[in-house]
């Protein structure tokens, strides 16, 4: 185990890139129990533990069956590779049109590869779809965007996801929470990363209070350990959830910037809080040792 945070080749605003090392340090769970996932995103979290058992699980289909096309095989590092060359070169010489060109493409088609471009081309690497699903994230405006050593270093996230699949047994599922959690056993963990209630919830589909309360009675229900990403409080206001729909749980709390918008007056900082089923240990001066790891133990 290291303290490097591998970035995975999908990103989404809100990764938890930043909130990896914490999270790892306060996970509890055995090295042969599932490690499930319902709201499975970047899947940031879930690459950087690397357990050995995992369900991955979606409602958006377009990041599961790209991570499926690259467990089958479809999809490698060297065609990401030779894809991202070729259309990196038609988006330098037809800038917008080219991108609304592949963005029409893909909400006909559905290619993964086609998400892959759209998500590292689009306006802030946002995954955002309209009542129809159709994926409508307007250009970045950046038409030299593929530079060969963008392409490499995505090639090589999708080489490290490669590396992860080799003698793990990993499923990447598109379904519903519930459906989700109902696959857990008491002895398994639980992440969650659901869309932030009360904050952006245009992701895929709606997040709402019976979403919410829906989520935290299927985890107390589940009888496995979970913890749960949230947002706690800004400058301006506090997420009542917190202290209403999850007070019985553990809470930990970290703050980083939230990068939304294009303005930098627009990214300010948010204390994000994790929240578990299972006492944790807030770390001394609200900051990591080096070297922490894993609590992933076996019995």
């Amino acid at each position: 185990m290291t303290d490097k945070v591998y970035v995975p080749p999908i990103k989404i605003q809100g990764i938890k890139t930043k909130l990896v090392p914490l999270i790892k340090r306060s996970v509890a769970m055995r090295s042969d129990a599932l490690w499930i996932e319902p709201f499975m995103g970047s899947g940031v979290v879930g690459f950087n533990v690397e357990p050995r058992n995992a369900v991955f699980a979606d409602t958006n289909p377009h990041i599961i069956e790209f991570y499926k096309q690259i467990q089958s095989g479809v999809v490698t590092a060297y065609g990401v590779r030779e894809f991202l060359e070729r259309e990196g070169k038609a988006l330098e010489q037809g800038d917008a049109e080219y991108y609304y060109e592949v963005r029409d493409r893909f909400n006909k088609r559905h290619d993964p590869l086609d998400f892959l471009f759209l998500n590292r081309a689009c306006f802030n690497g946002m995954i955002r779809f309209n009542r129809d699903y159709e994926f409508n994230v307007p250009y970045g405006h950046k038409p030299q965007r593929f530079a060969k050593a963008y392409i490499t270093k995505i090639a090589n996230q999708v080489a490290r996801v490669e590396k992860l699949l080799q003698g793990r047994s990993w499923k990447f599922l598109c379904q519903s929470f519930e459906t989700t959690i109902e696959m857990a056993s008491a002895n398994d963990f639980i992440y969650c990363d659901p869309p932030y209630i009360g904050r952006h919830v245009d992701y895929y589909d709606s997040w709402d209070e019976e979403s919410e309360i829906a989520l935290r009675d299927a985890l107390y229900e589940s009888g496995a350990k979970f913890m749960l990403s949230t947002w706690d409080h800004n400058d301006y206001r506090e997420n009542v959830y917190v202290s209403s729909v999850w007070s019985k749980c553990h809470k930990i709390t970290r703050e980083h910037f939230y990068h939304v918008g294009a303005k930098e007056t627009n990214r300010n900082p948010v204390v994000e809080a994790l929240l578990t089923n299972y006492p944790v240990e807030e770390p001394q001066n609200g900051s990591l040792m080096k070297n922490e790891q894993l609590l992933l133990f076996d019995q």
